[in-house]
């Protein structure tokens, strides 16, 4: 006959170490800083869901829209999905004058982009650099321009490009495009020059090169991440704006694509079907623009944050 004896092994709380924490008893994890708590994280995660959803329901609407055959779809959406097609798409492509909107909006976008940014580069560029008489009063008086709506100024313009000889032409457009366009950029790109070293500037004069020479050659590629955002900023303002162009603009060959999407409204009717999926053609350029510089638009946002 045999017998088992049964050791039991101090642990702690048992007999141990009197150092050690009793069995039951565990240890809470201290959260490290810029750690958020789980219940933070599910509401952040849903606002910013609820957020998105938000943004992304007009333009999924508007697709949906465009998928209707009849112009008084609109007022019947359950009615689009047993009929669903893309014959409002090729009515706009073959029976308007789509391309040459296109291409017409293409050249002034173009221009208004390269005219508008070297021009808000040069003067940001100025203004972060220089300490000319009055350089603070300029750069405000450039943020007041932007505080006129766009009424108060489009009789002004009018004259202004009447006696000039450039209504109903590329070049009066482009030079309305650019004074809206070029004070935001040039405050955007003076902050983004602010954070550019002052000693990459020395060290251009000190191999002999002009002023202008150090901005072409050794700030502008290092602020290209800004002058992105100043690109594609200018580039959006001019692509979709209506009232400037519906105003300036008199010939039907040079119309731009916004003021060809209006076209498709009269004074007793509405061809609600055909604008959407104009609307839907027109924004795919510019998101495919946004698509390839996505990466440096992002940068040159947050870039002049910290310091301007």
């Amino acid at each position: 006959m045999s017998t088992t004896t049964k050791t039991t092994v101090p642990g702690p709380g048992l007999g141990g170490d009197p150092l050690d924490p009793p069995a039951r008893t565990r240890p809470k994890r201290i959260r490290g800083r810029g750690q958020r708590s789980r219940t933070a994280s599910v509401l952040s995660h849903g606002v910013l869901i609820t957020a998105s959803l938000i943004a992304l329901f007009p333009i999924a609407w508007l697709v949906f829209l465009s998928l209707g055959p009849d112009k008084d779809d609109y007022l019947h959406p359950g009615r689009i999905l047993g009929k669903a097609g893309f014959s409002n798409y090729s009515f706009v492509l073959e029976n308007t004058s789509f391309f040459t909107w296109m291409g017409n909006t293409a050249i002034i976008a173009g221009a208004t982009c390269v005219i508008g940014v070297m021009i808000a580069a040069t003067t940001g560029y100025a203004v972060s650099r220089m300490r000319f008489p009055g350089y603070k009063k300029f750069m405000w008086a450039l943020l007041v321009t932007q505080m006129f709506p766009v009424a108060v100024l489009m009789v002004p313009m009018y004259v202004i490009l009447s006696d000039l000889g450039l209504i109903d032409t590329y070049g009066g457009l482009i030079l309305v495009y650019c004074s809206t366009a070029v004070p935001y950029c040039a405050w955007m790109l003076k902050g983004y020059f602010d954070t550019i070293p002052f000693e990459i500037d020395e060290a251009g004069r000190v191999d002999g090169l002009s002023p202008f020479g150090t901005f072409w050659r050794l700030v502008l590629p290092l602020a290209r991440p800004g002058l992105a955002v100043a690109a594609f900023y200018t580039c959006l303002t001019a692509w979709g704006e209506v009232a400037f162009a519906t105003t300036f603009m008199l010939d039907d060959g040079k119309y731009t694509l916004a003021v060809g999407l209006s076209s498709f409204v009269s004074e007793h009717d509405a061809q609600w079907n055909l604008m959407a999926a104009t609307a839907v053609l027109i924004a795919i350029p510019v998101s495919v623009v946004f698509y390839l510089v996505q990466k440096h638009l992002v940068t040159g946002l947050t870039a002049g944050a910290a310091k301007s």
